[in-house]
């Protein structure tokens, strides 16, 4: 027995892309007007409701099938603007995807028209998270307790004002950017222990931008002043994060 992976929804108009799949299998498509979901025939003892949620606790296969998921979903976009579906989404047959392709045609239809001729492009801002160093030392009191006192103070106050400069850098940039772009999505910043920098991380956003319009984009990121941040540019991607749609 076997059940149906569905990996992106897209327009019709290119062929299935090479995979493999999440299975070892080779992508093939179903098609339902202009809309054509790329799909894989998957074993059902492996990819069932059971199996998948064993699946879940093996982080070793989960990240497998999440780049095999990844990497299907990366080929389908490389010619059609494309919706991909979140990992594990599984009908159990062609028709049941051809029946869900009609039932939210306008939906995809208008996920797939905001994004096409446009790709995304990721921007991740450092500043250095720590305080600077005082100009003076607090004038002393005479009493150690009173002393320590104003020294934490002065502590608290420093950081702060260096929380607020680095607000101000992410948050100039974020708007600027959000200007020349078509969409903007702006994340929670990543923690240093992730990211692999000393830095703090200040800002973690995306921004949809249209293949036209993207040296004007590069050339608003070199004009901000980033007031000694470090900025990180990444992409130009598929742009997943605005085509995105969770499958019920």
């Amino acid at each position: 027995m076997s059940l149906v992976w569905l990996y992106a929804v897209r327009l019709g108009g290119a062929e299935a892309p090479a995979g493999p799949g999440v299975d070892g299998e080779a992508p093939r498509l179903v098609a339902e007007g202009p809309l054509v979901a790329v799909v894989g025939t998957v074993r059902e003892e492996e990819f069932d409701e059971a199996a998948l949620a064993r699946a879940m606790e093996d982080l070793g296969r989960i990240e497998r099938l999440a780049r095999a998921h990844h990497g299907v979903i990366v080929e389908a976009a490389a010619e059609l603007p494309t919706a991909p579906l979140r990992l594990a989404t599984v009908y159990r047959d062609d028709e049941a995807v051809a029946r869900m392709l009609r039932e939210r045609a306008a939906e995809f239809g208008a996920v797939l028209d905001r994004v096409r001729d446009r790709r995304e492009w990721g921007v991740k801002v450092y500043v250095d998270a720590k305080p600077e160093a005082p100009a003076e030392e607090p004038e002393p009191s005479g009493k150690p307790g009173t002393a320590y006192l104003l020294r934490r103070r002065a502590d608290r106050d420093r950081g702060a004002r260096a929380r607020e400069r680095a607000r101000a850098v992410a948050d100039r940039i974020d708007e600027t950017l959000a200007q020349v772009a078509a969409a903007a999505y702006r994340m929670k910043p990543q923690d240093a222990r992730l990211s692999g920098r000393e830095q703090e991380m200040v800002l973690n956003a995306t921004y949809l931008v249209d293949v036209a319009g993207e040296e004007e984009f590069r050339a608003a990121l070199s004009g901000v002043e980033a007031e000694g941040a470090t900025v990180e540019l990444t992409g130009p991607w598929p742009p997943f994060s605005f085509a995105t749609l969770g499958e019920s």
